[in-house]
């Protein structure tokens, strides 16, 4: 089972931009489907984005659409979530997760291993 650990959460005023980062260990990175889901204090866990392990699909919900962009690098083991234009809305855990379904999910019971997750936090 994959090992997910993420970093690059932080403090960032309206309007800024975070770059969140996540590794993934344990083998088998580039067969994993890859997403980010977000929660915040008293409500579900929401998801954000996922890319598919072969690069060419990625999916986005419509709260982050042309602001956030999912990517990844096989070189790397490491899947990330460049966000712009962040909204105090945008306040939330962000965790990411790995998936070796055939396609690519938008449910957290997509996805069989999750990280521990970043806190971000935008001012308004």
């Amino acid at each position: 089972q994959a090992q997910l650990a993420e970093s690059g959460g932080g403090l960032v005023q309206a309007g800024g931009s975070l770059r969140l980062s996540c590794v993934v260990s344990g083998g088998g990175f580039s067969g994993y489907n890859l997403g980010w889901f977000r929660q915040a204090p008293g409500q579900e866990r929401e998801f954000v984005a996922a890319i598919s392990w072969s690069y060419d699909y990625t999916i986005y919900a419509d709260s982050v659409k042309g602001r956030f962009t999912i990517s990844r690098d096989n070189d790397k083991n490491t899947v990330y979530l460049q966000m712009n234009s962040l909204k105090p809305e945008d306040t939330a855990v962000y965790i990411c997760a790995a998936s070796i379904t055939v396609e690519l999910g938008t449910e957290a019971v997509d996805y069989g291993s999750w990280g521990q997750g970043t806190q971000v936090t935008v001012s308004s």
